[in-house]
């Protein structure tokens, strides 16, 4: 019985562990309507967590390119895109990467934490995490 019930708690644990993630899909919103913008994809890489975007919402952006982007990205389809890259684990959040908003073609520093196993807080800013903006994205059923 006794092994039963060890077993029991370590399942729970890992479980518990496990759904704690930030890796998996989100729904990111517009900040001014609120309405559902898109899905990112967080996913991990060498140990860094990067993100793409995995499909978008109104069907009129789905074709959309990023003509304000630099480099490599400019005019290159939005859909699919990475726009988080390079983030490492530091405690209870990821940081130390960037962040790309494919409406204007800038790029942040940013970082990301779970606040609980549903919502993830992102930040983007430029110097000083004070002076940035922060984002919520809700957790997409699979």
């Amino acid at each position: 019985m006794r092994t039963f019930i060890v077993s029991f708690i370590f399942c729970f644990i890992v479980v518990s562990v496990n759904a704690q993630t930030i890796f998996g899909k989100w729904n990111s919103f517009d900040e001014e309507t609120k309405k559902l913008e898109s899905v990112i994809e967080i996913y991990k890489k060498d140990g860094k967590a990067y993100a793409r975007i995995f499909s978008i919402t109104d069907t009129e952006r789905q074709g959309a390119i990023c003509t304000e982007c630099k480099g490599k990205k400019k005019d290159k389809p939005i859909l699919g895109m990475d726009i988080l890259s390079g983030l490492k684990k530091k405690g209870d959040e990821w940081s130390g990467g960037k962040i790309l908003d494919p409406k204007s073609g800038k790029e942040y520093k940013c970082y990301i934490k779970l606040l609980d196993k549903n919502t993830l807080k992102i930040r983007g800013y430029i110097g000083f995490s004070m002076f940035g903006r922060t984002a919520i994205w809700k957790r997409a059923k699979e």
